[in-house]
């Protein structure tokens, strides 16, 4: 299932995929600092969080991403899962007779070159909302506009937490980059992060004292 949705979805001139599933493939081609950053210090503007407050809030978003990407890069080398476009193009081979071959499918634009599991865009997406969540008390958040410069001229607007990690999710699908299960994956383990690095890094002095 997962392979035939991402052959599917995925394929760089496919047909199943619609417009905007296309612009959002492209406009997460945009990766690190330059892809998430914007939405805390948006974030912590509109919220007018004064300087101590706004530094961990940013500390603290940062320190979740960091450990996010180690952990990704640990585990995509411990698993070593093919990507999508070695899979497709040796569908033939690799003992499943459900699994159709097409020699020469391409994903929308070049693969990654890391191992596929789990899906980076999406355990470090997921790492940043749950420190989100954690400090704000809730999914809802003030507008974030974000920009890709894979996708000149076009805004993504959000209010929610929930529908940014969704975007970038099914991105990911779309992208001919992961495959279902990867993102499930990867989201799940980007939630962890985020949740214990609220609890535990950069503690508050008065929360400190009391325990």
């Amino acid at each position: 299932m997962n392979y035939n949705e991402i052959k599917d979805l995925g394929a760089k001139n496919s047909t199943k995929r619609t417009a905007r599933q296309t612009e959002d493939a492209r406009f997460w081609l945009n990766v690190g600092p330059r892809a998430y950053n914007p939405l805390p210090r948006q974030i912590v503007t509109a919220k007018n969080m004064d300087v101590l407050d706004s530094a961990r809030f940013m500390a603290l978003f940062s320190v979740a991403a960091a450990d996010a990407l180690i952990a990704v890069m640990d585990a995509k080398y411990k698993y070593e899962f093919w990507r999508p476009i070695t899979a497709i193009r040796n569908g033939d081979i690799d003992g499943n007779p459900a699994t159709e071959r097409n020699a020469t499918w391409q994903p929308i634009d070049a693969t990654p070159m890391h191992p596929e599991y789990p899906c980076a865009h999406c355990i470090v997406s997921s790492s940043a909302s749950a420190v989100l969540e954690g400090l704000l008390g809730t999914d809802e958040i003030p507008e974030v506009s974000l920009t890709s410069p894979f996708v000149p001229g076009v805004t993504h607007h959000f209010t929610s937490l929930q529908a940014f990690g969704d975007e970038v999710v099914n991105a990911r699908i779309c992208a001919g980059f992961h495959y279902r299960f990867s993102t499930v994956a990867g989201r799940e383990m980007g939630q962890k992060i985020g949740t214990y690095v609220v609890k535990s890094v950069i503690q508050p002095a008065q929360t400190a004292m009391a325990d």
